[in-house]
Order: structure tokens, then C-alpha cells, then sequence
């Protein structure tokens, strides 16, 4: 008999995600899925169709490179120069992973010590936590706070201690919807040269800004040789199932990040690599229109949530909503949750979830994503004013 605990100690606590156990409640009750993140629409046709070219034409479809397929890396740092003003060699400065969920890990594998503490924006993406246990470091939170949700920065500059490596960012921020200004970013860049510290951030909603601009942290000041800027194509382009991410820093850093990341993958999503290409080749009227299309989406879920009883913080970016239940007479967001589907054919997700050291500041608060077709948006709205009643 094994007479041991058979899961790693360090990924205790890390069961079945939240987002695993909301669609499985979706699909049971037959509600509508507002919970995960992820689009009921596929995207443009022409990089459907790309995708489908390279695998006919054989591209792909054996190993790709380790960095990525050469049109790819190139595609990604002319879309850092269109859209940032920044310059990266594709050779040297620019890695394709399975996602950014895997430059995510890879990158705090590679950068991390055990012992090592690591600062981030609180509440966040679920793996943010498991990559820092797996990686033997500790989480030091900066939580973001309703109703407005800025980093308290003076609260970051007394987090900062010398066992601290790295700051974790995300923005657009999931599952806030917050959108760092220059301002923020400035000192927070300061602070990151002040105490030589190394910075990951988290740009998948980089294209979907409502409210201010997208300023990558790595374009300030001090920041290229300390920075791993991170995106993707599945939020952009509404292929989450294709999986391509992609990692850009200096030479370093990339290195460094493809180290770990060769022993994780090692590659995927060929075919798919030379469809995303052509994607992020696309004229700048398709991110316009795709952003204004999602703003209206927020803006529609936005006020049919008000009506139907929620606190609604109207994000800045990304694709969720986060709402607080309190004024429904409600305390707990996980129980809110887990209700509402059999109440009224809707599922949400807790922001307790998202809070892994500062519980309490979002026990009360749900996200709902609004990333769905028009009609799917109206109809979860019709169920919502249920609540109201």
C-alpha cells in the first residue's frame, strides 16, 4: 500500500477548477454558460481557413521548431512594432507557446527560486497560484479592491521585501476588468529598477481596452531587460481552442523561458501556428470592430445586470463583468453560484475563486462573461430579472 499523500505537496489544495465544475452545472441543468471565457462564435473565416490550407499543403503537421514556425515569430514582432512601437528579434526575443497559460508556467518556472516570494494583483487567474506553488515560491498578494480596483501602491512598495523576485501583472485585468494607467505603470516600473526585480505580464485582453489604453510595462524605461511580456491569439481572435501563445522580452529572458518551456510541450498547435500568423496580419478595422462589438456586448450584460438587482463594476477591458450580490440579499458568491442555475438557467462564476490569500474581499462578488452571441446575451438578461422579483 502507498503510504504516501499521492499528489505533490505543492499543488495541495489545486483540485478541479471552478470553471470544470460551472460548465459541468451548465450542461447538467441546461443554463447558460456565462462562467468560462470563452466565445460561442469562432472567428474570422480567413484564418479558419488558413489553418485548413496548412494542414492540407502539410504544414505543421510534424514537429514545428521549438520557438515556433519562423512566419509566426516574425508575424508577433511586427505586431509588437504596428501596435506597441517596440522592436524584437523574431529569432532571439520571441517565443510560441501552447497558450499563455504555458508561458505563464514556463516563465515563473524558469525565473523562480523556492524561497522566492512573488507579487501579484489579487484576485487572479487560477494558475497564477499553481505555477508559483509548483515553482517552490510564495504568493505575496496586492488585492485589488471594489469598487474601483487599483493597485494600492503604496501598499506594493511595503510588499516588497528582499526575498522578492518577481512581480506578476495582468492587464486588462481578469476578472476585474481594471486597466493599469501609464501612471500606475510608471512607478510600478519604478519600483521593479529600484529593487531589481523581474516582471511577467499578462496581456491577453491587450485588444480589448473600453476604457483608457493598453500600455505594455516592458515599453517603459528600464523595463526590456527585466520584463516577459506575455499574449495570445484565443482572446483576440476567438480560437481558445487552438491554444497559441507567445512570449517577448530580451534575448535572455526568452531563453531562459524556453528552457523551461522545451520540457513542458515542447511544441503544438502547428498548423494552427502559420493560421495564427495570417491572423495577426489582419487590417486594423477588424481589432476596431471586434473591440466596439465586445464593448456593446459588456454594455448590454452591464445594465441588464443593474436591472436585475446586481452592484455592476463596469469593466475597462477583457471579457467579464464582475458584479456583487449583496444588494440581492446574498453574502456568498460560491452559494449565489451554485443556485443559480436551478433559479433562473444561468451560470456564473465566484470571485472567491480568484482569491487564494484575501478571501473575504471578494466573497459577495460573481463574473459573469459576456464574450456570447447578442441573443444569448438578452435571453441570460430575460432570466436574470428573475432575481429582481
Amino acid at each position: 500500500m502507498i503510504d504516501r499523500p499521492l499528489l505533490n505537496r505543492r499543488l495541495d489544495g489545486h483540485g478541479t477548477t471552478i470553471f470544470a465544475e460551472m460548465s459541468a452545472l451548465a450542461v447538467r441543468t441546461g443554463a447558460i454558460n456565462l462562467g468560462q471565457g470563452f466565445p460561442d462564435t469562432d472567428g474570422p473565416e480567413e484564418v479558419r481557413e488558413a489553418a485548413v490550407r496548412a494542414l492540407r499543403e502539410g504544414r505543421g503537421n510534424q514537429y514545428p521548431p521549438g520557438p515556433g514556425v519562423p512566419e509566426l515569430r516574425a508575424a508577433i514582432s511586427d505586431h509588437q512594432r504596428r501596435f506597441h512601437g517596440l522592436t524584437f528579434d523574431p529569432d532571439t526575443e520571441v517565443l510560441v507557446t501552447a497558450g499563455a497559460t504555458e508561458a505563464i508556467a514556463a516563465s515563473l518556472l524558469a525565473l523562480l527560486e523556492p524561497g522566492d516570494e512573488v507579487i501579484a494583483l489579487e484576485p487572479f487567474y487560477d494558475s497564477y497560484a499553481a505555477c508559483i506553488d509548483m515553482a517552490g515560491a510564495r504568493r505575496v498578494p496586492l488585492t485589488l479592491r471594489a469598487p474601483h480596483f487599483r493597485p494600492d501602491l503604496d501598499e506594493l512598495r511595503d510588499a516588497i521585501s528582499p526575498r522578492t523576485r518577481l512581480l506578476l501583472l495582468n492587464s486588462p485585468h481578469n476578472p476585474t476588468g481594471t486597466v493599469l494607467t501609464r501612471a500606475e505603470l510608471g512607478e510600478i516600473a519604478g519600483l521593479a529598477v529600484e529593487h531589481n526585480l523581474l516582471v511577467v505580464t499578462d496581456e491577453v485582453y491587450e485588444h480589448l481596452v473600453f476604457d483608457g489604453e493598453h500600455v505594455p510595462l516592458i515599453s517603459l524605461p528600464g523595463m526590456r531587460e527585466r520584463t516577459v511580456s506575455i499574449s495570445s491569439a484565443g482572446k483576440t481572435f476567438s480560437f481558445t481552442g487552438w491554444k497559441v501563445g507567445w512570449v517577448t522580452g530580451s534575448a535572455p529572458l526568452v531563453s531562459a523561458v524556453r528552457t523551461a518551456k522545451q520540457y513542458l510541450t515542447y511544441v503544438s498547435a502547428g498548423p494552427f501556428q502559420y493560421a495564427v500568423a495570417e491572423a495577426l496580419a489582419l487590417p486594423d478595422a477588424y481589432f476596431t470592430d471586434f473591440r466596439e462589438d465586445l464593448r456593446a456586448k459588456r454594455d448590454l450584460l452591464a445594465d441588464g445586470l443593474t436591472e436585475a438587482g446586481f452592484e455592476v463594476y463596469r469593466p475597462q477591458g477583457t471579457y467579464f463583468i464582475t458584479t456583487d450580490v449583496a444588494p440581492l440579499g446574498e453574502k456568498d458568491g460560491v452559494a449565489f453560484c451554485r443556485a443559480l442555475p436551478e433559479r433562473c438557467g444561468v451560470v456564473a462564476v465566484p470571485n472567491a475563486v480568484f482569491h487564494y490569500d484575501t478571501p473575504d474581499a471578494g466573497r459577495s462578488q460573481v463574473r459573469f462573461a459576456f464574450c456570447k452571441r447578442v441573443e444569448v446575451l438578452r435571453d441570460a438578461v430575460n432570466r436574470l430579472r428573475a432575481l429582481a422579483g
